[in-house]
């Protein structure tokens, strides 16, 4: 039975990683912060079939104690400050967490388990304002924010340690992948939040957005710059081309995407359309809410994990957005009051 260490797994992407290596018989460990695991988070309905192993990226010492004690075949390296707009806000612990964290997790490798096969979650945000579309494992870095340019850092510095050393530390370009796990700052869950509130008449949100009022003011759902366009994939395909990055016989750098742009406009028509209901009526564009500098158009080029790894994308973006919408109208019938 192999053994795989997690970290990250309380969020979207480590919870559906666990689900994955379950399925394929692996012994599963997870490495959160304490406080991260014991409130409501998206692997809690997995407490009782992995381990977890409490600690924090930003210390070394806690990092080398779970590869020792899990001892795994495999480590994904998910674990992040996720939020590119909050990491204006917040640029030192982005650092910190997605810059130095990686550093951490690779020197504690390097010392402790060196033939252990290590996963590191780079990003499209990395790409930032882009020359040339689309983008592949060769397109330059541009990074726009805090939150990318520390996965730049963190990038280079897994292919230095997979050069300098020996170490297998293969690293995934993954463009925006969404579910219906994905918290409620996302901006493809505000859409589906928004539509779900549309449907059921909900007036004014009870979850607030970044500015503190509610996600859905006043029957309006208050977004950005409408016209940015994204590379949005279903992140149950993009786990699966992070196992497959690590069975292959050595390490490498790929670009995981659907190869297929769609704005923030056709994003709430998809949406809004999925309960009957007319987006425009609903959504309004706040200049507030428009990052200081956006990324460009980015768009994956998938052809090397294609050929090499097998990969393509199977969920659609339909029915992507579709399983989020239902989620939220799920959840928002269980926390709000039916009509008396």
């Amino acid at each position: 039975m192999k053994r795989a260490l997690i970290t990250g797994i309380t969020g979207q992407d480590g919870s559906f990683l666990a689900e994955f290596l379950l399925e394929r018989g692996y012994e599963v460990f997870g490495f959160a912060r304490r406080e991260s695991w014991y409130r409501q988070n998206s692997a809690s309905h997995l407490s009782g079939k992995v381990q977890i192993l409490f600690g924090d990226m930003a210390e070394g010492v806690d990092i080398a104690s779970a590869i020792l004690e899990s001892k795994p075949e495999e480590i994904y390296n998910l674990a992040s400050q996720s939020r590119p707009g909050e990491s204006w806000a917040r640029a030192p612990e982005t650092l910190l967490v997605n810059g130095m964290g990686a550093i951490r997790l690779f020197e504690a490798v390097r010392h402790n388990s060196p033939a252990c096969r290590v996963y590191h979650a780079s990003s499209s945000e990395m790409f930032g304002q882009v020359l040339v579309a689309p983008q592949n494992e060769q397109t330059a870095f541009n990074p726009v924010n805090p939150y990318a340019a520390a996965k730049v850092y963190a990038h280079q510095m897994a292919k230095i340690y997979r050069d300098s050393y020996g170490l297998y530390i293969a690293t995934g370009l993954l463009f925006n992948h969404e579910s219906e796990r994905r918290p409620l700052h996302f901006l493809t869950q505000k859409v589906a939040y928004g539509a779900a509130c549309a449907a059921l008449g909900i007036a004014d949100s009870p979850d607030l957005n970044e500015m503190g009022r509610p996600i859905v003011q006043n029957g309006k759902l208050a977004l950005g710059n409408l016209e940015i366009a994204r590379d949005w994939g279903a992140a149950r395909d993009f786990v699966r081309a992070m196992w497959l990055m690590l069975q292959q016989d050595t390490p490498g750098e790929f670009v995981i995407g659907t190869g297929r742009l769609h704005t923030l406009r056709a994003l709430c028509e998809t949406a809004y359309g999925c309960v009957d209901r007319d987006w425009k009526v609903s959504v309004v564009s706040d200049p507030a809410l428009v990052r200081p500098l956006e990324s460009g158009q980015t768009l994956a080029d998938t052809s090397k994990a294609q050929q090499q790894l097998g990969w393509q994308p199977t969920i659609s973006f339909d029915s992507m957005v579709k399983e989020m919408v239902a989620a939220q109208m799920v959840r928002l019938k269980s926390v709000t009051p039916g009509p008396s």
